[in-house]
């Protein structure tokens, strides 16, 4: 998966929080039936609530800020959520275990735009308020333009707060856009894309100030309201 596949998560996320329906263990229509079967949930998660997002792809699109009338864009858009359908998770605690697919989608229709995803039992805790969950603003992935920032703005959202402050060197950024090892060229070249990112960061309203070489304080803004 990329930045693009992330960001596309990240819209659906996001439209479920003021339009998601909640997908109980036993739907009633058929298509809530079809979507739980193709989340393929598995030990706990057979009766864990899930989450539909319906929509369109033009909302969708318009979330994560693309071409709202862009066919390509849209398409584009269409790959994104089935490679994240592909993937599938584990997630174990203590002695409680659940399985599922990242997402699922049943009876959407590229040539309409009609939109129809269900998001797996942890998103949908998430998306309702429950359990340990990320806050991360819209309007700043909308504003990144290259992968390398969007994919460090995701990661640094994930540990530091609004209003707090992290410390992280160059290296460590570099992991968080590319988790193979690389030496040499291939490692200068990371950081000069970490290093050509992180404006996009300040731009938003975060502070990155470079302490020692090749070491960074990196202050989240305040939540806004």
């Amino acid at each position: 998966l990329g930045a693009d596949d992330l960001r596309i998560l990240q819209g659906l996320v996001a439209m479920a929080g003021p339009n998601g329906l909640v997908l109980g263990p036993e739907p009633k229509t058929e298509g809530g039936r079809q979507l739980r079967l193709f989340l393929e949930p598995k030990w706990e998660a057979v009766t864990a609530d899930a989450m539909v997002v319906k929509g369109s792809y033009r909302a969708l699109a318009k979330e994560i800020g693309a071409e709202v009338d862009s066919g390509g864009a849209l398409k584009h858009i269409q790959d994104c959520i089935e490679r994240l359908w592909k993937v599938s998770i584990i997630a174990q605690n203590g002695r409680k275990r659940q399985g599922f697919r990242l997402l699922s989608e049943y009876a959407s229709d590229e040539a309409d735009g009609r939109l129809y995803v269900a998001l797996n039992p942890l998103i949908a805790q998430a998306v309702m308020g429950g359990g340990q969950h990320v806050r991360i603003s819209m309007d700043e992935v909308r504003a990144l333009d290259s992968e390398t920032a969007r994919l460090l703005h995701q990661r640094l959202c994930g540990w530091i707060d609004p209003g707090k402050t992290g410390k992280a060197s160059i290296d460590t950024l570099c992991g968080y856009v590319w988790p193979s090892e690389a030496s040499g060229s291939t490692m200068r070249k990371r950081r000069q894309r970490v290093r050509e990112a992180l404006p996009e960061l300040v731009a938003l309203g975060w502070t990155v100030t470079e302490f020692a070489a090749g070491k960074y304080d990196i202050t989240r803004p305040k939540a806004a309201g």
